[in-house]
């Protein structure tokens, strides 16, 4: 991923700069734990590649935090800016979105800086919508999931695994 990863153009909406090898390999050893040791949240990440020869080309991610109303996901998605603009992004976060749901979260949001018309259009088009809230770079994006009339959604924690791995339009998720 370190390859993919290195452009200072995957920064212009997020800030920062690229991870060097021995950073994303730290980064990773820590995120392969799937939590903070508070266990305050999980942590999930999928390698977003390409179909016809598996190479990657990005990621996306889920944060679950436990919070009062029940567990809230923020999500996010990189794809490498040779790749960007094919549809990996949108069909990812469709894919990750999607199997969330189906694990019972009800509240997914993202935060998507406001110049970032790429990004704008991947969160709608998983559906999700535009609040005023600020918060670092960019806007909250919600969806929340609708139930019928006096039910309440699942709290329950991510199922372990991950049912979204599989071929997915123009790429592959795992």
């Amino acid at each position: 991923m370190a390859p993919l990863l290195d452009d200072v153009r995957l920064h212009v909406f997020i800030g920062g700069e690229p991870a060097s090898q021995e950073q994303l390999q730290e980064r990773y050893r820590r995120q392969a734990v799937g939590g903070p040791p508070d266990g305050s949240q999980r942590w999930l990440t999928w390698v977003v590649r390409r179909r016809d020869d598996e190479r990657a080309v990005g990621y996306v991610q889920a944060t679950v935090a436990d919070e009062p109303d029940g567990p809230v996901v923020e999500v996010a998605w990189v794809v490498a800016i040779g790749h960007q603009g094919q549809g990996y992004a949108r069909e990812a976060a469709q894919v990750m979105v999607e199997w969330l749901r189906e694990q019972g979260m009800v509240t997914v949001r993202a935060h998507v800086h406001p110049d970032h018309s790429a990004s704008q259009s991947v969160a709608r088009a998983v559906g999700l919508v535009k609040t005023p809230v600020v918060r670092d770079v960019g806007y909250r994006w919600y969806l929340v999931a609708e139930f019928g009339q006096g039910e309440s959604g699942p709290g329950g924690p991510v199922a372990s695994g991950s049912p979204a791995v599989g071929d997915h339009g123009n790429g592959r998720v795992e």
